[in-house]
């Protein structure tokens, strides 16, 4: 539950996440002084803002007399105080401009609603295809690109493809590939993407005419073509270089190695979907490298089908507003384009 601040706390609380959102400069009494919707003296306010320090919300920079927002200030800000309405007119229209983009399947569509959150935001976007297991295949083939080299080529009901080059240590024949196209398009098409037991290849055995060797080697391939089933994607990666938190050496390389390293944000992305819009605040990550940044995940259904999970990442002093205002904004335009039949 969070904790019960009155409404005086609320907006001041308010007042200073946003002023040090857009500023990057710590919040003084002097400066709240001149907020319309305060209507305090200064000397209320700064009697305030010692309470909301004293009690977690608030911390105070050594170097500053002005006050920036805790961990848990940013917390209860985006729980309780957060706007969700902060877009212009300009950035609907850019939204849906970019949305228009040519979709030939759920992999374009994730791709274009994570470079149009990069692009409205000005943050470093990363995108993680959703987990196919969960998808059908709608088709399997197998291409002879010479006698010892066969293409493996996967596609599921959501558009995802998935290919592999298989190279073997004995000739095939056309005739044994089409029997392994036909084998494995009898026995996979139409169920869920999961790994391949081993029933499949002892049912495969008994029914081709092909070498233990070459369907092993297939099935390996196959398995590890459904393994590997989460790619990511990282748009805008140079747009933190005009954050003043970037100006220190020791945050921009830690920045840059979260980066180079996706799989640190690509298991914070995959955790706990609670809900389609999650915020995770510095130490809430629970990951040592990101303890000074915080991650805005979206995860979006589209008629049931998972198109992936898009995460955006920051400074703790991120535009929470403005982030999860675009992020709902692209929601309800991908929702009103598919029932559209525009993809």
């Amino acid at each position: 539950m969070p904790e019960n601040l009155d409404n005086r706390k609320r907006k001041i609380l308010q007042a200073i996440v946003e002023e040090y959102i857009e500023t990057s400069e710590p919040v003084s009494s002097g400066s709240l002084v001149q907020n319309e919707e305060l209507h305090c003296s200064s000397a209320t306010i700064r009697n305030e803002m010692a309470e909301l320090e004293q009690i977690g919300f608030l911390e105070k920079p050594h170097t500053s007399a002005g006050r920036v927002p805790s961990e848990k200030g940013y917390r209860y800000y985006v729980d309780e105080l957060l706007r969700e309405d902060n877009l212009s007119r300009k950035e609907m229209e850019m939204i849906r401009e970019m949305l228009e983009a040519k979709v030939n399947g759920l992999e374009d569509l994730a791709r274009i609603a994570t470079t149009t959150l990069s692009e409205i935001t000005h943050y470093t976007t990363i995108s993680i295809e959703p987990n196919v297991n969960n998808h059908t295949i709608v088709d399997i083939k197998f291409i002879l690109l010479g006698t010892r080299v066969l293409m493996a080529v996967i596609l599921t009901d959501s558009g995802i493809i998935r290919e592999s080059i298989i190279k073997f240590d004995e000739d095939l024949t056309t005739d044994q590939v089409n029997d392994l196209t036909y084998v494995f398009k009898n026995k996979l098409v139409g169920k869920p993407l999961e790994k391949i037991e081993g029933p499949l290849e002892e049912y495969i055995m008994a029914e081709i005419n092909t070498g233990v060797k070459v369907i092993e080697k297939i099935i390996e391939e196959i398995n590890k073509l459904l393994e590997s089933s989460s790619k990511a994607y990282i748009e805008g990666a140079n747009k933190v270089v005009d954050m003043p938190e970037f100006k220190k050496i020791d945050m921009a390389k830690d920045f840059l190695n979260v980066i180079d390293a996706k799989d640190i944000i690509a298991d914070v992305i995959n955790t706990g979907m609670a809900k389609d819009i999650n915020v995770y605040i510095g130490s809430e990550s629970e990951r040592e490298e990101l303890k000074n940044f915080s991650i805005v995940t979206f995860n979006h259904l589209l008629d049931g089908k998972d198109i992936g999970t898009i995460g955006i990442i920051g400074p703790t002093r991120m535009d929470y507003s403005k982030v999860i205002s675009v992020m709902k904004y692209i929601s309800k335009k991908l929702n009103e384009d598919y029932k559209k039949g525009k993809f």
